[in-house]
């Protein structure tokens, strides 16, 4: 979260046991953040992303993003049905770095 706050990026923490995280108010769920989401980057165990999906498809979210070691065959296909599309077990820090170095 720091590195894409550092890069510009406004990152909206989602946790129910959190209230701020990072200088960010943090919401309970997806639904309840007030303004559009283009990312749902989860860091969550794969047996809870479907769910995810699902919420991210109901806010209309363009992207479900799932961090290095997590996959889920099923969060990806409903994302899919809701018109996300899905990256699976990759790191969008170290992608963000590595777009980086390939526009210089």
């Amino acid at each position: 979260m720091q590195k894409l706050q550092k890069a510009g990026y406004r990152v909206i923490p989602v946790n129910p046991s959190e209230s701020e995280i990072l200088g960010e108010r943090s919401y309970p769920s997806l639904v309840d953040v007030p303004e559009p989401i283009d990312i749902v980057d989860v860091f969550r165990r794969a047996e809870d992303t479907p769910g995810i999906a699902d919420e991210a498809a109901t806010i209309g979210a363009k992207v479900l993003w799932l961090q290095s070691g997590i996959s889920s065959e099923e969060a990806a296909d409903r994302a899919a049905r809701g018109g996300l599309v899905t990256v699976m077990d990759t790191c969008i820090g170290a992608t963000h770095s590595l777009l980086r170095v390939a526009k210089k």
